[in-house]
């Protein structure tokens, strides 16, 4: 049996950082993924994709986002379970939970945070014949690596962020770009737009719309791609296909936990903690939704900050806790030494 203060379920960037800001509050973390790494979608979806909106980073990858959350909360060594869902909870009579994988293993802790992100996910896939033969041989769901793409000739079909963003991204990478949309419109943001017809005046991004893709051609690999724009019908070369029309969600087991679900995520209370209809367990992240609720990851972070606050007060009930910025408190990496970082931090809960 692992025993923790909080078990998290999900190690994305939302899960991560919650235990930098438990450790703060000499609160023990431990985390439950089913992938067999951590960051969530950053890692196993996007890894060398740059994002912009993370607070003192112009710019990170989002791989190199999650190896500084690592960085930044191993000095409370949190414990992981990976490659392993969480299947089964169970709430005692002294108020703990015990949650239970589909491997066997069992975790026991005071509070329950689920930040699995979109929960479990897969491709929206394009409704065309043979494509699930084509995968791997020149259609991908995913860009987990652009140097796959290097010199490629590349079609990518879409009409959203990750459509606007790799097109512009592999611009520099591959051979060619087309860019494939059913309308003229964008629904992606609007300075990725602006910047995809910038790249298509440059000659950078070839840009089709409105037209579809109606059929993949190669007798071993893709070869070329039938569209179809304005009535007319065109073939194209192409290496690669990447038909990017986002995720379907699913919560798996999750769902059956009895937590209030509304269009596929967690109802939480966001005027306090966080905390979901069951008293001790919250979820973070975009798994949940409230009213206003935005998907991303800076918000992930804010409702991680109050939610271990949240079992602070419920694992103490009583004691008063005196918030004192890290800048005063110290941690690692900040100011002082590991010890003088914990007395610091234990003074200011005292």
């Amino acid at each position: 049996m692992i025993k923790t203060d909080i078990l998290i379920i999900g190690a994305g960037p939302t899960g991560l950082f919650a235990v930098f800001e438990a450790g703060l509050l000499k609160l023990k973390c431990h985390i439950i993924d089913a992938l067999p790494q951590v960051g969530g979608q950053l890692s196993e979806l996007y890894p060398k994709k740059p994002i912009y909106d993370i607070p003192g980073f112009p710019e990170v990858l989002a791989g190199d986002l999650v190896s500084n959350l690592m960085e930044q909360s191993k000095q409370f060594q949190p414990g992981f379970t990976l490659n392993e869902n969480a299947e089964t909870i169970e709430k005692q009579e002294d108020g703990t939970f015990i949650v239970t994988t589909n491997k066997g293993t069992q975790h026991q802790a005071n509070a329950v945070a689920i930040a699995g992100g979109l929960g479990s996910f897969e491709p929206r896939k394009p409704l065309l014949d043979d494509i699930s033969f084509y995968e791997d041989k020149g259609v991908e769901y995913f860009v987990k690596d652009p140097e796959l793409f290097r010199n490629k000739k590349i079609v990518i079909a879409g009409g959203g962020d990750s459509a606007l963003d790799w097109s512009i991204f592999l611009a520099d990478v591959a051979s060619s770009v087309t860019l494939i949309h059913r309308r003229n419109e964008f629904r992606g943001a609007l300075d990725s737009v602006e910047k995809v017809q910038e790249y298509k005046k440059l000659g950078k991004i070839h840009l089709i719309t409105p037209a579809e893709v109606t059929a993949l051609n190669g007798s071993e690999k893709l070869e070329s791609i039938d569209i179809e724009e304005n009535g007319a019908h065109r073939n194209l070369e192409a290496d690669y296909f990447i038909p990017l029309f986002g995720l379907t969600p699913k919560l798996g087991t999750i769902a059956n936990w009895g937590l209030e679900i509304e269009k596929n995520a967690i109802k939480v209370n966001n005027s306090l903690d966080y905390q979901t209809n069951i008293e001790g367990i919250y979820a973070i992240g975009d798994v949940n939704t409230y009213p206003g609720k935005l998907k991303l990851i800076l918000c992930g972070f804010h409702e991680a900050t109050l939610m271990v606050q949240s079992v602070y007060q419920r694992m103490n009930p009583g004691k008063k806790y005196v918030l004192k910025y890290t800048t005063v408190s110290g941690v690692d990496g900040f100011d002082g030494t590991r010890k003088e970082a914990e007395k610091a931090v234990v003074k200011s809960i005292e």
